[in-house]
């Protein structure tokens, strides 16, 4: 498996946290989409890739029915996609994902978290250096897939030539350049496969080996923001524990 899938793997359930603030960050994504491309999936390749996730992470039919609904009504915010960035305890960057309707009320909550940790807040792109921005697709390959065939026409898109297969269901997960999200969709529907999820991660590109107690300050440094429901997202370049060498 590569570097990026196993990351990933280490650090799903800590940022997407418990089921209702997922399917809070889940109906924000949705309203973005809709603002975007309006209403209907069959029009809206974002609106499908999103409702493609929901189901992934069990996000009934009806909230995400009804999400679409408030997405449409006059009184509904415009949500804006704004990144923090900076460093936490210990020296590990903090890379924070969110969507607000009041970057006032975000920023203060953010600066907040990093002061009562003895952080950093930094500029905007400080520290994207540390991390590589993605696009994700999981899908279901088809009886004939021939993944060397598929990686070498996905590469014209962007995508990374490593993939990952999930033994369990057997679906393949690819990552490509956050630019090309909606040709990689494209390409994929066209073709006949089953796209079960669609997002946009960060992987740091050099972990840091950390203590046990430093990674427990860490973790909760990382729990204070993602209470806020303006934070969609939170990632560090903290070693995940099951990488940590023997001893820590």
């Amino acid at each position: 498996m590569g570097r990026a899938f196993e990351y990933r793997k280490a650090t799903k359930l800590k940022r997407w946290g418990h089921m209702a603030r997922t399917f809070t960050k889940l109906g924000k994504e949705i309203a973005i989409a809709v603002k975007a491309g309006g209403p209907e999936p069959e029009n809206n390749p974002r609106l499908r890739a999103i409702i493609a996730t929901c189901k992934r992470e069990n996000m009934p039919k009806d909230n995400i029915t009804r999400a679409i609904k408030n997405a449409m009504g006059k009184d509904q915010s415009d949500y804006k996609e704004v990144s923090y960035e900076g460093y936490g305890p210990h020296g590990v960057a903090v890379f924070v994902d969110t969507l607000t309707d009041n970057t006032t009320r975000t920023v203060a909550d953010v600066r907040s978290v990093f002061n009562k940790f003895s952080g950093n807040l930094g500029t905007q792109g400080s520290l994207s250096f540390l991390f590589d921005h993605k696009c994700v697709f999981s899908f279901k390959p088809k009886e004939d897939t021939d993944m060397d065939s598929l990686i070498l026409d996905l590469i014209d898109y962007g995508v990374d030539d490593e993939y990952d297969t999930d033994e369990e269901s057997g679906e393949i997960t690819i990552y490509g350049d956050p630019k090309s999200f909606g040709d990689i969709q494209k390409y994929l529907e066209d073709n006949g496969y089953e796209i079960t999820s669609a997002e946009f991660t960060r992987i740091p590109n050099d972990l840091k080996d950390v203590t046990d107690e430093e990674r427990e300050t860490i973790d909760k440094m990382v729990e204070k923001l993602e209470d806020f429901d303006d934070v969609q997202n939170v990632y560090t370049n903290m070693k995940p524990a099951e990488d940590a060498p023997e001893g820590e």
